[in-house]
């Protein structure tokens, strides 16, 4: 059951990315690659890993898809106004795709399809052990790191309040 699940979900989200990459529209483009996330998200949950699976959901497919979607309505992009496709992007596009095709066939060749690949540690991606790494061996980069995005949103405050008193 779980194997049928998770080839019916990678197929899904193979679909979903190629038509992320064709779709000729744009916001149909950022729509397909909600989709995809929420494939991403169906994974997670396959790989008992709960805490990526409402992360992924809550963060990408809540919060940045908006954003991308957002910015797409604002710059209104029409014919008029679409960049040239030049030789060197296309050759960077075929340079891309053969590392793309490098990457799958190395792939395919590590995982045969009578093996598929077992999590060793069931628990690997429960919250409890991902608390239990972050307060654990990696408390002082954790603790660093949330330091260092309060100043930083801190700072934007004050940069903020400062250009408001200099305006007003």
């Amino acid at each position: 059951m779980g194997t049928s699940v998770f080839y019916f979900v990678a197929t899904l989200s193979i679909f979903f990315a190629l038509m992320v990459i064709f779709a000729k529209n744009p916001i149909h483009s950022v729509l397909y690659l909600i989709l995809t996330f929420f494939t991403f998200t169906v994974h997670y949950v396959l790989l008992n890993a709960q805490f990526l699976a409402v992360v992924n959901f809550i963060v990408y497919m809540g919060a940045i898809m908006v954003l991308f979607l957002f910015v797409l309505m604002l710059l209104n992009l029409n014919k008029e106004n679409e960049p040239n496709k030049t030789a060197l992007i296309k050759v960077i596009g075929v340079v891309a795709g053969g590392c793309l095709f490098i990457t799958l066939a190395g792939s395919l060749k590590a995982v045969s399809i009578n093996n598929p690949l077992t999590l060793s540690n069931p628990n690997i991606g429960l919250v409890e052990n991902l608390g239990k790494e972050l307060f654990g061996p990696f408390m002082l980069p954790f603790e660093l790191s949330s330091i260092l995005l309060l100043s930083a949103m801190v700072g934007a405050v004050l940069l903020t309040k400062k250009e408001e008193k200099d305006n007003g």
